[in-house]
């Protein structure tokens, strides 16, 4: 296999790629070969989505929500965001790791947001960090010369959730789908190296990702950008209660960890847990005395 060839249908990783970076993404796009990313935030879940060969892990704000249990995620701080990524980069061995900028960590200036980012790869081991929003262009600039890749986010940004009123679809009217194209090309020009786009029509989603040359990655922007992302915990069906429009459940298992927790209680109740192969033999109970733990 070469460098970009396309994982077999059981998840097997090329051998040739023992690192995806931001110019295999980039590879990827001329390619046409689609990037596969999604959220983790402790090191079990980064080792299984590392192993499953998705060539990129997100360890977002989005902690706030999953993790958590906030609304949004105005109340993630850079200390959180540091802590989470430290877990996952102990566990991820291919995946490119991306850290996002958590909410005013970048947005007083470029020298804040340089600053935050060099936190992010320095106590967290990022490889790359994601920022919401256009006009971010002095930001992504003054990150991208200090040698820290940056992706950029557009659309439905969930730091905005207040000025949007909700988590509101955007660009749909003429004026805002233009600024979101402009937005986008000022990312790039800046030296982004790849950007997110969020709960925008998927017509427009797919008019930005051919006009740019580097790689777009959607989440409920239809099938049109070169790559998608999902959060972990909505695309294993780990919350029930919530299922927007643009998540996909690829397993249910909130009714089988549910099922676990409560066949795990009855037997506890029950006395049948642990049973004697839980059990370790030996000690001042044992006639010879000779048996140890196992």
């Amino acid at each position: 296999m070469t460098l970009g060839a396309k994982p077999a249908a059981t998840g097997e990783i090329p051998a040739t790629i023992r690192r995806v970076t931001a110019p295999v993404l980039h590879q990827y796009k001329r390619q046409g070969q689609r990037i596969v990313m999604i959220t983790a935030y402790d090191a079990t879940f980064a080792r299984l989505v590392d192993e499953s060969g998705a060539d990129v892990v997100l360890v977002g704000d989005s902690v706030g929500m999953v993790m958590q249990g906030h609304p949004h995620t105005l109340e993630v701080t850079l200390e959180h965001m540091c802590y989470h990524a430290r877990c996952v980069r102990r566990a991820v061995q291919r995946a490119h790791l991306v850290v996002d900028l958590p909410f005013m960590s970048y947005q007083v200036s470029a020298e804040q947001a340089l600053l935050s980012a060099g936190r992010l790869v320095q106590e967290g081991g990022a490889e790359a960090v994601k920022l919401e929003g256009g006009g971010r262009a002095d930001a992504v600039r003054k990150i991208v010369q200090a040698g820290i890749p940056v992706m950029g986010h557009l659309g439905l940004t969930p730091q905005s959730v207040h000025e949007f009123g909700g988590f509101r679809v955007q660009g749909r009217e003429d004026a805002a789908a233009e600024r979101l194209r402009q937005d986008a090309l000022q990312l790039q020009e800046a030296g982004a190296y790849a950007v997110v786009l969020e709960g925008i029509p998927a017509a427009l989603a797919r008019q930005i990702s051919q006009s740019l040359a580097i790689p777009t990655i959607g989440i409920g922007a239809g099938v049109g950008c070169d790559g998608q992302v999902l959060v972990m915990q909505d695309l294993l069906g780990l919350d029930d209660r919530f299922k927007p429009r643009f998540v996909k459940r690829f397993a249910e298992l909130a009714g089988v960890v549910r099922d676990a927790f409560a066949t795990y209680g009855r037997e506890v109740r029950e006395g049948t847990f642990p049973a004697a192969e839980h059990s370790f033999s030996g000690g001042p109970a044992t006639q010879s005395g000779s048996e140890s733990a196992e």
